[in-house]
């Protein structure tokens, strides 16, 4: 595919990463004096992002910003332990290489229209996009850290956060069966069932309707660090009452989604089924179900979020001597914040598996809603 006219946005960028480029040659490179041209890796990179000016009279494919990004990443991480305490001319560099990799992003979907699809090409790019933003985002994260002398106390950088997830993999594990695969998902299912059923109730009966309600609004408005302590001690230190909290919290974002979505139904559509002499039953399931459908799954992803930070909470109140709460709590208190991290990177993951999992299941029982066909 031929280069594409840069628009203004990209021009900018492509302005910041030559001239970011020349800063970096001209100013110290750590705090100690060092110029650029004392470490061979950065000298490569501030001459390569130098060059790319070059772009504003020869067209350049935009994969080639993509190459420039990563390679001035690698070089300003293989240069830290040359460097050690970052200067300016670094940190200049670091930013024309986060200007190249906004500009290749900025350019992959300028060229590349059409994303949307679902072709295998089309799938890979809209990946590419937020994959590759990941990627700069822990390359920052690594480079600010180590450049600016951050203490490892207050944020570790992510090379010492993965080190302790492939060493402590065994604790990890057992962290989260006892967190995840126990509390939060029998939890979820009891907390979101049950509120399935009440609302359905509540449909049928215009009393529960008046009396439940308010209820499920005041239980919702209570601090889960208030009812957390009480339920450990009506249910005991193992999962059961960290299960427990799980139900209370997914419980009425369940209940009043799937009460709404139960009355989304328009009334010509109601009229149509009384004309078939359809009961309440037939009602519910051939037409008022599917058109709560969106409702409720809005409720299962939120409640998937909801459900671990309940657990995590939970256990910080009294747990045995596993859970990722209970990891958290206590290595913040030995000083090991890198065990810290990797307890939340897995949460993080396991939280974003759960939500993409329900979201998937949505598409495949909701194709044809409007919202999803749309999407």
């Amino acid at each position: 595919m031929s280069p594409q006219p840069l628009t203004r946005l990209q021009t900018a960028l492509a302005a910041v990463l030559g001239a970011g480029g020349l800063a970096g040659l001209a100013l110290p490179a750590s705090a100690t004096g060092a110029t650029v041209f004392d470490v061979p890796e950065l000298a490569v990179f501030a001459v390569l992002a130098l060059a790319s000016l070059a772009r504003f009279r020869v067209a350049v494919p935009y994969w080639i910003d993509g190459v420039v990004s990563l390679l001035g990443a690698m070089c300003l991480l293989t240069a830290l332990p040359e460097v050690g305490r970052a200067g300016p001319g670094y940190w200049l560099l670091l930013l024309a290489a986060w200007a190249a990799s906004w500009l290749f992003v900025e350019r992959l979907i300028a060229a590349e229209p059409g994303t949307g699809g679902g072709t295998g090409r089309q799938v890979a790019l809209r990946l590419l996009v937020p994959v590759y933003f990941g990627i700069w985002i822990l390359l920052l994260w690594e480079t600010v850290v180590r450049g600016a002398g951050v203490p490892f106390v207050l944020l570790p950088p992510p090379s010492a956060i993965g080190a302790r997830l492939l060493m402590s993999g065994a604790i990890l594990w057992a962290d989260f069966r006892q967190t995840f695969l126990q509390a939060v998902l029998i939890g979820y299912a009891l907390g979101c069932g049950s509120a399935f059923l009440v609302a359905v109730a509540i449909d049928r009966s215009p009393f529960l309707q008046r009396g439940l309600l308010p209820l499920g609004n005041f239980v919702s408005a209570l601090p889960v660090i208030g009812i957390a302590p009480i339920l450990v001690m009506w249910f005991g230190f193992d999962w059961p009452s960290k299960a427990a909290v799980v139900v209370v919290m997914t419980f009425f974002p369940m209940l009043v989604n799937t009460v709404a979505g139960l009355a989304a139904s328009g009334a010509m559509e109601r009229d149509l089924m009384r004309t078939y002499a359809a009961g309440y039953w037939q009602t519910l399931f051939k037409l008022r179900l599917p058109a709560a459908a969106p409702f409720i799954f809005n409720a299962l992803k939120i409640n998937s979020t909801l459900a671990l930070i309940g657990a995590i909470v939970a256990e910080f109140f009294g747990t045995p001597i596993v859970g990722m709460g209970f990891r958290i709590s206590t290595e913040v208190g030995r000083m090991n914040i890198d065990m810290v991290w990797a307890e939340i990177a897995v949460a993080a993951v396991a939280g974003s598996a759960f939500y993409s999992v329900v979201a998937l299941v949505e598409r495949a029982t909701t194709f044809w809603h409007p919202s999803v066909r749309s999407g």
